[in-house]
Order: C-alpha cells, then sequence, then structure tokens
C-alpha cells in the first residue's frame, strides 16, 4: 500500500504539510511529483542543476519533465560525485529562467509533491526571484511529513527516499538525479 493509501485509511489525518489544503478529493487532482539537483543546500549560495517532475492523477503518469539547468558557476567536486552531473553536462544547457519557466508550464494546476518540500520549494521561489518570476503559491505537499505520519520506525529506519523505495516495492531506485528521484517518489506516493 502506498503512503496516500495508508494515510486515507486513517480518518481525520490531516497532519502532513499541505494536505489540508487540498480542495478536491486526492483522485481528481494532478500531482506533480517534483525533485532538484543543485550545488549546494541553500539557494542563498547555490543553484539548481537539474529539474525532474512527473504528473500524475488517480495514480495514472500524464506526463514527466526534465532538463539539466546552468548554474552558471562550476558544480562542486562533491556533487559532481553524488549526481554525476558534471560541469561539461551543463555547459550547454538551458540557462535557470527558461528551465524555470518550461518547469512552471509543466507543473501549472497541479498541487506540487517533493521528498523534503522545503529543500525543493526554497530553490524554487529563489529562482522565481532571482528570474523576476511571480512564485505560483501552489498547494505543497511534503512527501517526509506524510511519511512521518504513517510509516513507524519498526517499518523503516528512517524516512530518506531511498529507505521507502525499498519499503513499498518500488522499481526504481533513487540514485540522485532529478527525475528517477521524483519517479521513484510516485512510486512512494
Amino acid at each position: 500500500m502506498s503512503l496516500l493509501g495508508r494515510l486515507l485509511g486513517r480518518s481525520g489525518n490531516t497532519s502532513v504539510p499541505g494536505w489540508s489544503a487540498l480542495e478536491r478529493p486526492w483522485r481528481e487532482a494532478e500531482f506533480c511529483v517534483v525533485d532538484l539537483e543543485t550545488t549546494g543546500g541553500s539557494p542563498q549560495d547555490a543553484q539548481i542543476t537539474e529539474i525532474g517532475a512527473v504528473k500524475v492523477r488517480a495514480g495514472q503518469v500524464l506526463g514527466e519533465f526534465q532538463t539539466l539547468v546552468n548554474p552558471g558557476a562550476p558544480i562542486p567536486a562533491f556533487i559532481s560525485v553524488l549526481t554525476g552531473i558534471t560541469d561539461r553536462m551543463v555547459a550547454t544547457a538551458p540557462p535557470l529562467g527558461a528551465a524555470l519557466t518550461a518547469f512552471l508550464e509543466f507543473a501549472r494546476g497541479a498541487v506540487l509533491v517533493a521528498h523534503n518540500a522545503g529543500f525543493d520549494m526554497s530553490f524554487l521561489r529563489a529562482a522565481c526571484a532571482t528570474t523576476g518570476r511571480a512564485w505560483p503559491v501552489p498547494t505543497v505537499i511534503d512527501r517526509v511529513g506524510l511519511a512521518r505520519a504513517v510509516v513507524t520506525r519498526d517499518e523503516a529506519r528512517n524516512h530518506k527516499l531511498a529507505t521507502l523505495a525499498r519499503l513499498f516495492r518500488s522499481p526504481v531506485t533513487p540514485d540522485h538525479r532529478a527525475l528517477t528521484d521524483a519517479r521513484a517518489t510516485v512510486d512512494v506516493l
């Protein structure tokens, strides 16, 4: 059973960030599961290097989005080792403004879901500010918050994406690449 299935099996659970703001039944909602790769941990001193997203409704994949992003600065070596994304790979990638515009169009009207929503949304909000775009203020659901609400420590030692992907038998193994991690998050969700 998925995280949503477990949540819906518990009556009155609105402790998941963003869940209570969902104004329509979840089977009717369009979800855009997004994942970012970045050059570091804070949007104040790091940049987006990849955006991956999967749009779903009622468990059916409606579409996928993936783009590398030229961060305009060198990618730290430890980030390249972690993600496999190199300066050479992003050298001809679109700049932030073009990548962000394409992603926001793809996600328009959907509920955004992210593995660690605070992290991803902070980078997306900062990207909007940097490029002069208005943040669309979507409903956002934090997949980690959802997991904490329904997965016990007896079931999983932590709420990391890789741990939950194994628990829920996702056919996709998270690998610190945006689209792959978004696909795994869909499976867990």
